[in-house]
Parts: C-alpha cells; structure tokens; sequence
C-alpha cells in the first residue's frame, strides 16, 4: 500500500512536467489580430497547382493568361487572401506551383481560384487541401516587400 501511495504522489507531481505551459512571449492582441488559436496555428487551404486539360499554343495568349495569372497572385496578396504563392522546377507529377490561401473553406478558396486566368482557361488545374499551419505565416509578405528588388 505504502508503494501505491509513494508512486500516485510521484505520478502526481511529475505531471506538471508533462503539462502545457503558456508561454512568456505570448502577445494576446498579435494572436486575436491573426486568428490564432491558442497554439499560435489556423487553418488554411493549400492548393497545389498542376498541369490542365488545355494547352495553348498561341504565345500571346499565354503570355497575356500569364501577366494576368501574376496580377491576380499580386491583388490577392495585397487583399490578405493569398499568403504564399510560387512554382515548382519541372517534376514528373506535373505540379506547377502551389498557393497557400488565408480562407477557412473550399467554396471561398474556389472563388478566389476562379479570378486566375489560367485556372479559368484550364491551363492549370488546382487540388485543394485543407492546412494547419502557423497563423504568423502571412507576416512574411510585409518583410518580402522589403527584401524584393523587383516586383512582377
């Protein structure tokens, strides 16, 4: 009985030590302001860009679906819906490029999705993923701004 008692007090004790703690840093406003939860995290929908159905062969019009494409990257951005957005190098899965969207649902995501020219056109298709991720992830644009020498 006495090793019972010793071992519930040892149990008992060492369990702080397992348990969460929050932590000294912690800045409540910056949290509420990126829709943190309580692990500093948030849900978000990540899309992987492929190749479409549609290839076009007239280079204008792909050059102008691609200045489009990249207009549509920069308003996103600017309107806090597109947190990271970038290619891939050529790869035998056929992704293109991948978008990490600030949006909680697959209907908001198909949306904004549906402003890109070369979605519209089919030219890339995209497969939407739900994500949990740091919600300090959209931070790094105010630093890129800072870091970009030129600009699309």
């Amino acid at each position: 009985m006495k090793i019972v008692v010793i071992s519930l007090c040892l149990l008992l004790t060492s369990w702080d030590l397992f348990s969460q703690s929050e932590s000294p840093l912690y800045d409540s406003v910056l949290a509420k302001s990126l829709g943190s939860d309580d692990y500093g995290m948030k849900s978000y929908i990540l899309v992987m860009l492929k190749t479409g159905p549609v290839e076009i062969k007239d280079e204008a019009k792909l050059d102008s679906f691609f200045t489009g494409h990249m207009e549509n990257i920069v308003q996103l951005a600017n309107l806090g819906k597109l947190i990271v957005a970038g290619p891939f190098s050529q790869n035998e899965k056929s992704y293109r490029g991948i978008f990490i969207l600030n949006v909680r649902t697959f209907e908001e995501a198909s949306t904004l999705l549906n402003s890109d020219p070369l979605i519209k056109a089919k030219v890339l298709e995209p497969e939407l993923f739900e994500w949990y991720g740091s919600a300090a992830l959209g931070e790094y644009l105010k630093v890129h701004t800072r870091i970009e020498k030129k600009h699309f």
